[in-house]
């Protein structure tokens, strides 16, 4: 078994990623004023329980299929690992510039936590948790696919420019953040550290 610089170890082909801890801030909270509104606001403080934000969108233990679910018939009930919407001050930074746009806000494409100082975010493999200063701890389920409901939303602030729907699905991959449900709960406020712990993976061939 060998390891380069990185301290990745190959073993018959196989990659692995040693565990790792990865800190950054968190920028700010937000929370769905309505359960049927798709944009999120800016609050002093997010409130956590296990299944997630009371009166939110996405929030309770289970969930119904969607088009994310092709596997399921469309609204099959099923396990809700898409409680919380965590995006990067960086990252949005990133699509904006490729979008030309001035600034994509976190709260128009329905955000709920946004961090800054958190390399390549979107990146952060599942079953990492993100345990934050205040006690609450986050599990990753996986990146959040782009889609045009919230390149519509940001599309909205811009209306002089057309197709920015359709940009933001195609440049937003790997950039558009992460989903994760809650592990402990607790209070998340902007300005307190969060941890990613970063478990050990590898690539399955």
């Amino acid at each position: 078994m060998t390891a380069d610089l990185f301290g990745r170890e190959r073993a018959d082909e196989l990659e692995i990623v040693p565990a790792r801890k990865v800190a950054g801030l968190v920028s700010k909270v937000y929370e769905t004023p309505d359960p049927d509104d798709f944009q999120t606001r800016w609050t002093a403080a997010l409130k956590l329980g296990f299944e997630g934000i009371a009166g939110d969108r996405h929030a309770g233990f289970t969930r119904k299929s969607g088009g994310r679910e092709p596997w399921y018939a469309r609204g099959t009930e099923m396990c809700n690992e898409r409680q919380i919407s965590i995006v990067s001050l960086e990252e949005l930074a990133a699509i904006a510039e490729a979008m030309d746009i001035a600034r994509i806000d976190a709260g128009w494409i329905g955000a709920n936590v946004l961090t800054e100082g958190l390399p390549r975010l979107t990146l952060l493999p599942p079953r990492t948790r993100m345990v934050f200063a205040g006690g609450v701890v986050l599990r990753i389920d996986g990146d959040n696919n782009p889609c045009r409901i919230a390149g519509g939303a940001i599309a909205a602030h811009y209306p002089e420019r057309e197709g920015l729907d359709l940009s933001f699905a195609r440049l937003a991959r790997r950039q558009r953040g992460l989903v994760a449900y809650v592990e402990r709960p607790g209070v998340i406020r902007p300005g307190e550290e969060v941890v990613a712990h970063v478990p050990e993976h590898w690539l399955y061939r």
